[in-house]
């Protein structure tokens, strides 16, 4: 006999026996559904990071031209660091507000209301325009607004990412990891070249005496990508995982018992990868120098800017393979050792490879190095952080670990400049950050294959059922765990 019994919280009813708890749950792939059916909500969670790509790529280049247009009020202010840094902040705010509200509310609406926020801000950023033709209040608008554009791409890393990852559990077993990596990392990737290759156009359309309008309409195309997705996001469900396993009650003291050793080591590679990674743009700047000179055309420039990010594509493709042939751990450690080893390599041969004479065998070693890191890290941290924690905290656990990656960064870009500015001579100031960089690649690379967990393409469900068996072990009661108001079938002798 089957009856039917509406969950009661933990406080009424305690904790349910671990026999009764359904722990185990059946697989997410559905056979009946077609191939377009299971893969299109992977794609609509995930794509909107080719926006964290384009509008974090494209500053760069509308730096350069607001640097040109008022080499006085922007070049000579903080307002050049300001636009450039400010979005940081914001995607940090971003990411630890929207890593709460997916877990405690909704995948699918946080996702729609960060896609609306960088739909907004990409447009009144293209419009920016102060009080009586203020270049400083333009400015200060622009500023302002590219916080807000931070915000919105934070929140694509905890909802997108993280609803991409449950959403891949349909998917054809042994092909889920590299749909989530072509559809968060490699996006992001092809923003940056699509960043670098827009304004390249746009310069040679507008010419030098017309740059701002170039710089206008190279933030309004930032609107395209958000705006494209809010059809196919809003017509998506909750994914199928999140409905099954969410909490309505959070034990705070036993995710943290459960959780907090994976957590830091998560967060620990991510932080070491992005601290690393603002060194790799010093050899970046170093030999476009040697190729165009202090005097080139300023399409040239942000045309080998382009050709700097095409690098990251190869390196992504070929790590979203191998992450599904080998596992994302072996994949990343093996990526962030070899990148390790080719920057201790670059170092030691920094004072033969950056001159004009060597510059094409330096352009080359830095392509691998660049691909490297997109093979490893680049690809597989993202996806160590969405498939490590149980679905009912996954928004908050990823939030934490990019927030902590995100900070990261923000610490090489103080740190790095002082060991360049403590070095002997000109040569050291380019191989000790590298020199740096390298080591603690190789740390990661040990923190990676000895910490993190084997992922498989059940991971995720596997995951939940120990959580859910701990949650159990420890006087949760389970059966409150699911959508809301959700009847639960509980068979009896």
């Amino acid at each position: 006999m089957t009856t039917k019994l509406e969950p009661t919280s933990y406080e009424e009813k305690g904790p349910a026996p671990l026999e009764e708890a359904s722990l185990d749950v059946p697989p997410l792939e559905d056979p009946s559904k077609g191939r377009w059916e299971r893969s299109w909500p992977t794609i609509a969670c995930g794509a909107g990071l080719f926006s964290d790509g384009y509008l974090n790529g494209v500053i760069g280049q509308v730096n350069t031209m607001l640097s040109m247009i008022y080499p006085t009020e922007y070049a000579n202010s903080s307002a050049s660091q300001n636009v450039s840094s400010i979005a940081f902040a914001g995607t940090v705010v971003g990411m630890l507000v929207f890593g709460y509200t997916s877990d405690h509310w909704s995948r699918k609406w946080s996702l729609m209301i960060s896609t609306v926020i960088l739909t907004l801000f990409a447009a009144l950023c293209a419009g920016s325009y102060g009080y009586h033709d203020s270049t400083y209040g333009m400015l200060a608008a622009l500023t302002a607004y590219r916080f807000f554009i931070g915000v919105g791409i934070g929140g694509e890393y905890p909802a997108g990412s993280v609803a991409c990852a449950e959403n891949t559990g349909e998917l054809k077993e042994g092909h889920r990891n590299r749909w989530f990596i072509m559809f968060t990392n490699f996006q992001i990737d092809f923003g940056f070249v699509v960043s670098a290759l827009v304004p390249t156009i746009l310069v040679l359309i507008f010419t030098e005496n017309h740059l701002r309008a170039a710089w206008r309409v190279a933030l309004g195309l930032g609107v395209i990508p958000p705006l494209s997705l809010i059809y196919l996001r809003g017509k998506m469900k909750e994914p199928e995982e999140f409905d099954r396993q969410r909490m309505h009650k959070f034990p705070l003291w036993l995710i943290i018992k459960f959780y907090w050793k994976r957590l830091a080591t998560v967060s620990l590679i991510w932080f070491i990868y992005d601290f690393s990674s603002y060194s790799f743009g010093l050899y970046s700047s170093k030999w476009l120098g040697i190729i165009i000179g202090d005097d080139a055309p300023l399409w040239k420039t942000f045309g080998w800017t382009t050709l700097t990010y095409l690098f990251y594509i190869p390196g992504s493709a070929l790590g979203a393979f191998t992450s599904d042939w080998i596992g994302p751990r072996n994949t990343l450690a093996i990526g962030v050792l070899l990148q390790g080893i080719v920057g201790f390599i670059m170092s030691g041969c920094y004072a033969y490879l950056a001159t004009a004479k060597n510059v094409a065998a330096f352009v080359v070693v830095y392509g691998i190095f660049l691909a490297l890191g997109e093979f490893g890290p680049g690809d597989n941290i993202g996806l160590c952080a969405a498939k490590t924690s149980a679905t009912a905290i996954r928004g908050q656990y990823y939030s934490y670990a990019a927030a902590i990656g995100k900070i990261g960064a923000f610490v090489g870009t103080y740190v790095f400049p002082i060991i360049i500015k403590n070095a002997p001579n000109a040569v050291r100031a380019g191989q000790d950050p590298f020199f740096v960089s390298s080591a603690l690649c190789i740390f990661s690379a040990f923190l990676a294959y000895f910490l993190l967990p084997q992922i498989n393409q059940d991971t995720i469900t596997k995951e939940d059922s120990k959580f859910r068996a701990f949650l159990a072990e420890n006087g949760y009661d389970v059966s409150t765990m699911g959508k809301e108001g959700q009847v639960i079938q509980v068979a009896q002798e």
